[in-house]
């Protein structure tokens, strides 16, 4: 009898017990019958163990990378995707046959595709909320999309506003608000970015990349005022296939 040949995926990242790509990998391979494949967590408390990660687990053919790794990991890289090099974050790694590792970045994908079904003419304008890796990936795609946007940071930054300066004004000129942040996600569900919630309007969409809660304290708040809301559920589930795409080329 021939053993399984064993494909094993993973997830990089930092506290990531609450992952969703370990659940939602390990559904697939069991709804879909792929037969010698795994997914697990690779949980490391900083990115310099991330060469152990690689030198210890065999059978590696791809990986997903989290939060805080999107920027830090490309320089244990072989290789970058064009896209992932212009972004400058990577949430997927190729590992080849002869174990060189390439970079990409599915999370723009996933973003612009979910993002694109909600889009109406008075949606001109995009803040983007937070300047980390996440956040990369949503200006890519706002450009793809010919969208003009902003970010907001705690410190100045090129094309970044503070949130102090955050006001009516804003919100009439900017009509897609977009938590690329992790202040609100599970288990701190009580906390959320600090903007004047009550200049969301009917003509707004508020779209968090958190999944977990499915409606945090961001998006119940611009409900509130009559925002169309959307949480990043989707975009996961889109940049996933992505990634399951790419590591079966």
């Amino acid at each position: 009898m021939v053993d399984t040949v064993i494909k094993r995926f993973g997830l990089l990242g930092r506290n990531i017990s609450y992952s969703f790509s370990k659940g939602y990998f390990t559904d697939k391979f069991n709804n879909e019958n792929f037969v010698g494949c795994s997914y697990e967590n690779f949980d490391i408390p900083e990115i310099s163990g991330f060469p152990e990660v690689i030198k210890n687990t065999t059978d590696l053919k791809g990986l997903n990378v989290t939060i805080p790794y999107k920027e830090t990991v490309i320089q244990f890289l072989d290789k970058l995707s064009k896209k992932a090099e212009i972004i400058g974050a990577v949430n997927t790694i190729r590992i080849s046959k002869k174990g060189k590792l390439k970079g990409y970045n599915t999370d723009y994908y996933g973003f612009k595709k979910s993002l694109e079904p909600l889009l109406l003419p008075q949606h001109k304008k995009a803040l983007i909320l937070g300047t980390g890796g996440a956040s990369k990936g949503v200006a890519f795609a706002l450009d793809e999309l010919n969208i003009p946007y902003t970010f907001v940071s705690r410190e100045a930054k090129e094309n970044g506003i503070d949130y102090d300066l955050i006001n009516a004004t804003t919100f009439d000129n900017y009509q897609i608000i977009i938590n690329a942040t992790p202040v609100g996600t599970s288990p701190n569900v009580d906390a959320f970015p600090l903007i004047p919630y009550e200049f969301f309007t009917d003509k707004h969409i508020a779209y968090d990349l958190i999944y977990n809660p499915a409606e945090t304290q961001f998006l119940k708040k611009a409900k509130q005022q009559g925002a169309q809301i959307k949480n990043g559920l989707d975009m996961l589930i889109f940049q996933a296939e992505k990634a399951w795409k790419i590591w079966n080329k």
